[in-house]
């Protein structure tokens, strides 16, 4: 085999490894059920629930001015309240995310009385997938526009456990 064949071979090999490293694992789970998820937001905690047994807990970052509940679009906050698990995305902008159901029917009608609006595309998600983005995220704890992020190895764990549907409570 010539020098210039083997090198096209093993750039191909490499460049393909490459991409395949940068997809997420979607790992799959057949333990107990997660019932709900729990956030407590001071304790920068979050929980994965059976019933009232704690399965897993992570340690998250929120969004960058964590302190009171998400009112409107830009505000940097974290929703508070109770919600649902409602969407998927394997093809995020960041490692793998679970939708949040924010903003539901009380938050719209608080912020169409404020005259704002409130926001939305809450998501317990993993790192940033841009190098730059990540470098920012490192840097700093509560780096989210308002999401929930965790380790990506964590993200991949969190995203085989939890279905549609789950609940969570995002508590102060």
């Amino acid at each position: 085999m010539d020098r210039r064949a083997f090198g096209l071979g093993a750039m191909a090999t490499l460049s393909l490894s490459a991409c395949a490293s940068a997809n997420p694992r979607i790992l799959s789970y057949s333990g107990p059920e997660v019932t709900s998820l729990v956030i407590n937001k001071g304790a920068r905690k979050m929980y994965l629930l059976h019933n009232e047994k704690i399965l897993k807990e992570y340690k998250v970052d929120l969004g960058f001015a964590p302190q009171g509940t998400k009112t409107k679009k830009g505000d940097g906050r974290t929703p508070e309240g109770t919600y649902l698990i409602d969407r998927r995305n394997p093809n995020s902008r960041y490692h793998l995310s679970l939708g949040i159901s924010y903003p539901n029917s009380k938050d719209i009608a608080q912020a169409k009385a404020a005259g704002v609006d409130p926001g939305g595309d809450i998501f317990i998600h993993g790192q940033p997938n841009k190098r730059s983005e990540r470098k920012r995220a490192k840097k700093t704890t509560d780096w989210t526009a308002g999401c929930i992020a965790v380790k990506n190895e964590e993200i991949e764990e969190i995203y085989a456990m939890v279905n549609e549907g789950t609940v969570i409570t995002l508590r102060p």
